[in-house]
């Protein structure tokens, strides 16, 4: 009988340990790395879209188109480009005859911040903006001809955020005065998008009156909403202007915006913040929200998990070998041309300075039919003095 070789012996031994520390051990690393990598991709989405509809017609209602084009700036500002944005204007408030400043949309008194911008991508207006369209774009049922600009072409990997804005009641949203979407279609929308994998967490705002009445019916999973006012109270109207001689925006969106302003796309506020905004002593009304939908906790969700784009970069200290034709490339420039300033977001316009500073005085200029007037009493004391006899010599 041939004797056992040590070297043979002891390798089975080894490997028999390595299996065995596998077996136990192997689900504990497999989690851990799985733990790892959910915290590090913890929002669980890879892209972000967003569906902005402003639902009201007519020049009174200036500022529900001002409320939408500000929602609408500020996600573009955070990262979400226009590919990715799905824009409902039921009117054209820029090109409205009565609008003193044509091409322009003001979110404040002072007419210094133009909410309406020079890239704005409107891709359902006028009467396009009805509730059959608004559900065919949330589901998908839409004709093969629509352009790529009016769908929605989300996935399971996509966190959406809704706005909605206009006339409600207690379960209803108007659009264009002409129809209504109730609180239950609304809710039976957001469950085909759950069950054809249309989202992967999706947060509704509506500014409307009675307008947590919207997101009482709503039983799919992963949605938080947030609305304006509760059932029995309106929602109201803010920063009055004499030139235009309408209200520009509504409160709550309005703090909302100021609030949209101090972000940047790495902050790290959290929707906790979001839903403090805007208290009663503020919005007049009392603003709601619901999140037992919603399967993360809402102060471990980022505000630019939905408001921005998604930009996943993990930093490392470590240091990195480079190839060798690619160190003498860079070793060839000194080091005092490679040090570069640290990167800074880009100022954006200051709000809030613009929000509480005072109206800057303007030009005095004679109020209409002031000049006709000053004729007119000039020539009744002419005809007064000389009398008619006299005309030929003014003529």
């Amino acid at each position: 009988m041939a004797a056992a070789v040590p070297g043979v012996s002891w390798a089975r031994g080894a490997v028999a340990v390595l299996l065995l520390l596998l077996g136990c051990c192997g689900p504990e690393l497999a989690g851990g790395l799985q733990d790892q990598a959910e915290q590090f991709f913890r929002s669980g989405h890879t892209n972000n879209w967003a569906v902005l509809v402003c639902t009201s017609r007519f020049w009174f209602n200036y500022r529900h188109v001002a409320n939408t084009l500000s929602v609408y700036r500020s996600v573009k500002r955070l990262g979400i480009p226009d590919s990715h944005i799905v824009l409902m204007l039921a009117d054209d408030m820029a090109c409205n005859p009565r609008n003193p400043k044509p091409a322009t949309v003001f979110s404040h008194k002072n007419m210094e911040l133009n909410v309406y911008g020079d890239d704005v991508e409107v891709d359902y207006r006028s009467y396009e903006v009805t509730v059959e369209n608004f559900l065919r774009v949330l589901t998908g049922r839409i004709p093969p001809s629509t352009p790529r600009s009016k769908r929605l072409l989300s996935d399971d990997r996509s966190n959406i955020l809704i706005y909605m804005t206009g006339h409600g009641g207690n379960g209803f949203l108007k659009f264009q005065d002409s129809e209504e979407i109730t609180n239950v279609e609304l809710a039976d929308a957001f469950e085909q998008m759950w069950q054809k994998r249309r989202y992967n967490e999706l947060l509704f705002i509506i500014d409307t009156c009675q307008g947590a009445s919207m997101y009482e019916r709503f039983y799919s999973p992963n949605i938080m909403a947030l609305a304006s006012s509760q059932v029995g109270e309106d929602s109201l109207s803010h920063q009055p202007d004499l030139a235009i001689g309408v209200h520009l925006m509504d409160r709550y969106t309005f703090y909302v915006l100021e609030f949209l302003e101090e972000i940047h796309p790495a902050s790290q506020t959290n929707m906790n913040d979001l839903f403090q905004v805007c208290p009663k002593s503020l919005c007049v009304s009392t603003p709601g929200h619901r999140t037992d939908l919603f399967q993360r906790d809402p102060q471990n969700v980022l505000i630019t998990d939905f408001f921005g784009s998604v930009r996943k970069v993990e930093i490392t200290t470590e240091t990195v070998s480079l190839d060798r034709e690619v160190a003498g490339f860079e070793s060839k420039f000194p080091e005092e041309e490679l040090a570069t300033e640290p990167l800074k977001y880009a100022e954006q316009l200051p709000v809030a300075q613009i929000i509480h500073q005072k109206p800057k005085p303007k030009d005095w200029h004679p109020p209409g039919g002031f000049i006709l007037g000053l004729w007119a009493l000039i020539i009744m004391v002419f005809f007064k003095t000389y009398g008619i006899k006299h005309m030929k010599h003014v003529f």
